[in-house]
C-alpha cells in the first residue's frame, strides 16, 4: 500500500468552513442573476466559491467570481491559521471576465499542503474586502513514496436533471470527497449547454423530479452570458462548491460544453428552430471563451484565441495524464468509412504532440484522458443520418475513417515500446471496463491495454454502448440501465478512481457508484507495454 496517513494532512476539512460559511451568504436571487449589478451595498461576495486547477510541483491555479469588480487577492500559508502567509495580487475582476478571475501561484513547495483564501478588495478602497474564502491542495510531490489517488467522471447536469434539493443535489460530490484524492479529472461534458433545465420533471413512477431553475437554463444557450449562465448554475450546487475548494481538478471539455455533437464548420439544421444562431462554430467561440472563465487552465485564458484545452499534467515520477481534445479538430461526422483520414478525431497536430509527449515521458504510467471512447459505438443521428460520433463505426474490419488515426497511435505505443498507457473517458452514461487484445482484433499491430469508462456525475443514464471488433475490445465489466435517460433519482450515477501505489507501483482502477460503492476493480503492473 502507499505511504498515506489515514487522515492525509490534519485540518484539511475544516479549513472549508470558512467557504462554506461565506457561500451561504450570498442571497440566492443574485447567485441567480445575470451580470452582477455595480451600485451594490457593502463588501465583495464570492459566492461561487473557490477552485483550484492544472497543480504542478511548484505551482497551481486558483479561481473565484465576485458579485461585483473587485481585486483579487490570494494568501497561501502551511497552515490553516495563515499566520505565516504570502499574499499574491491576482487580476482586476471585471466585466469582460463575468467577474471571474484566475491566479497562478508559483514558487510552491513540491508534496506539501498548501492552504489558500481568496480575497475580494473593493478597486476604489483596497482596505475594503469581503469575507474570504478558503481551499486547499497538495502540490505534487517529487518522489513517489506517498503513492497517487485521483478520481475522474464526466457528464454534469444532462437531459434535463439538474439541482434537485429533494434529494441533495448533487450529492456524487460529498463522496468523492471523502476519498480525499489528489485531484479530479473531468472527462467532460461539465455543462449541458443545449439542455435546457425546467422546473419540474415526471418520473416513471408518477412521482416528480424538482429543479432549481436560472433564467440562462431555460433555453439552449446561444449568447456569452447564456453560456456563463450554464456554469454558473452548477455552482449553485453546496456539494460541489464544498468539493472544488477541497480537491483540485484537470478539465478538459466534449460536446455539450457547445451543443449536442457539435464539429467545427458544422451549420445547424433551419429545421432545429430552438437555434437563431446557425453557425456551430460561432456557438463554441463564446462556449469557448465562458469555459476559459470559469474554469482553471494552464494552457487558456479568457480572450486566449491561441490557448488549447489539450495538455500534459505531470504528477511526479508516478504520473503523467495527457489530456485529450477530441472536438476542436475534429472533422465532421459521417458515416466514418472512408480509407484515408488524416484529420481523424484528433487533427494532426494533436496526434505529433501526443506521439511526442508519450515518447519523451518518463513517468511510471501515461494516463491518456480521452473525452470520447475508442471501441465504444457513439452515433450521430442528429442531422437524422447514420453517422457517427466517437471513433468507432461498428465495422469490426480493418480500420477505417478516425479508427486510422488511433491504429496509428496504438501502433506508435507498441513500436516505441511506451510502457504504462491506460486510457480513461466518460461520454456514455454508463460504467464499464475494456481489454483491447490484437488476438481478438482485425488491426493486430498494437499491444493489449485497458480502457475504464465511468460517469454520468448527475444526467441521464443509458443502456451501454455497442462495441466495434476492429482493435479487440472485450468487455469485461459493464453496469448500465437497461431503459434509455434513466434520472438520477433511479442510481447508475459513477466515478472512478485511480490508485498508484508508491511501493510497487502498481495502478489501481476502482469503479465506483454514487454512494462510493466499490463496484469493479482492476490492478495492473507497471513497466510493462501492454498487459
Amino acid at each position: 500500500m502507499s505511504h498515506r496517513p489515514p487522515s492525509h494532512f490534519p485540518g484539511r476539512r475544516s479549513v472549508l468552513r470558512g467557504s462554506l460559511a461565506a457561500s451561504a451568504a450570498l442571497a440566492l436571487p443574485t447567485a441567480l442573476g445575470s451580470a452582477p449589478a455595480f451600485a451594490l451595498s457593502g463588501r465583495p461576495k464570492a459566492g461561487w466559491g473557490v477552485q483550484a486547477g492544472d497543480v504542478t510541483a511548484d505551482s497551481g491555479l486558483v479561481w473565484v467570481r465576485s458579485d461585483r469588480p473587485a481585486r483579487m487577492i490570494v494568501e497561501t500559508s502551511a497552515t490553516e491559521s495563515f499566520r505565516h502567509s504570502r499574499r499574491w495580487r491576482g487580476p482586476l475582476l471585471g466585466a469582460d471576465t463575468d467577474f471571474t478571475g484566475t491566479t497562478r501561484l508559483r514558487g510552491l513547495p513540491a508534496g506539501e499542503q498548501i492552504h489558500y483564501r481568496v480575497l475580494l478588495a473593493d478597486p476604489d478602497d483596497p482596505r475594503r474586502t469581503g469575507e474570504p474564502v478558503t481551499g486547499t491542495f497538495r502540490t505534487t510531490p517529487a518522489g513517489r513514496r506517498r503513492g497517487v489517488r485521483f478520481l475522474w467522471s464526466g457528464d454534469l447536469a444532462g437531459q434535463g436533471w439538474g439541482i434537485n434539493p429533494d434529494i441533495g443535489g448533487y450529492r456524487i460530490y460529498d463522496a468523492m470527497a471523502r476519498l480525499d484524492p489528489d485531484f479530479f479529472l473531468c472527462s467532460g461534458d461539465n455543462i449541458y449547454a443545449d439542455g435546457p433545465i425546467a422546473a419540474t420533471a415526471t418520473l416513471p413512477d408518477g412521482s416528480t423530479w424538482r429543479n432549481i431553475t436560472t433564467e440562462e437554463k431555460s433555453k439552449v444557450a446561444e449568447s456569452l452570458a447564456e453560456f456563463r449562465g450554464n456554469f454558473r448554475y452548477n455552482l449553485l450546487d453546496e456539494n460541489l462548491k464544498r468539493f472544488n475548494a477541497q480537491v483540485p481538478s484537470i478539465i478538459q471539455w466534449d460536446d455539450h460544453e457547445v451543443r449536442n455533437n457539435w464539429y467545427p464548420g458544422e451549420v445547424i439544421a433551419a429545421s432545429d428552430t430552438r437555434y437563431t444562431e446557425k453557425s456551430v462554430d460561432v456557438l463554441a467561440a463564446r462556449a469557448r471563451r465562458a469555459f476559459s472563465e470559469y474554469f482553471p487552465l494552464s494552457t487558456l485564458r479568457p480572450g486566449d484565441k491561441d490557448g488549447r484545452v489539450y495538455r500534459v499534467m505531470r504528477h511526479g515520477p508516478l504520473l503523467d495524464v495527457f489530456v485529450l481534445d477530441m472536438r476542436t479538430y475534429r472533422n465532421a461526422n459521417s458515416p466514418d468509412t472512408q480509407t484515408t483520414d488524416p484529420q481523424g478525431i484528433l487533427g494532426a497536430e494533436q496526434l505529433e504532440w501526443l506521439k511526442r509527449e508519450l515518447s519523451r515521458s518518463r513517468a511510471v504510467w501515461k494516463v491518456i484522458a480521452s473525452d470520447m471512447p475508442l471501441g465504444l459505438v457513439v452515433p450521430d443521428t442528429t442531422e437524422g443520418k447514420p453517422n457517427i460520433e466517437a471513433v468507432a463505426q461498428g465495422d469490426p474490419g480493418a480500420p477505417l475513417g478516425r479508427e486510422l488515426q488511433i491504429a496509428e497511435l496504438l501502433r506508435f505505443v507498441k513500436h516505441r515500446r511506451i510502457t504504462g498507457t491506460v486510457w480513461l473517458t466518460a461520454d456514455v452514461h454508463h460504467t464499464s471496463a475494456q481489454h483491447y487484445q490484437p488476438s481478438r482484433a482485425a488491426f493486430t499491430d498494437f499491444e493489449p491495454f485497458w480502457e475504464f469508462v465511468s460517469g454520468p456525475l448527475n444526467a441521464g443514464a443509458f443502456p451501454a454502448s455497442a462495441l466495434d471488433g476492429t482493435f479487440g475490445p472485450e468487455r469485461v465489466f459493464v453496469k448500465a440501465p437497461t431503459a434509455s435517460n434513466v434520472s438520477p433519482a433511479g442510481g447508475y450515477q459513477f466515478f472512478g478512481e485511480v490508485d498508484i501505489d508508491g511501493d510497487n507501483g502498481e495502478l489501481t482502477v476502482r469503479l465506483r457508484e454514487q454512494d462510493g460503492t466499490v463496484l469493479f476493480t482492476q490492478v495492473l503492473q507497471p513497466g510493462r507495454v501492454g498487459q
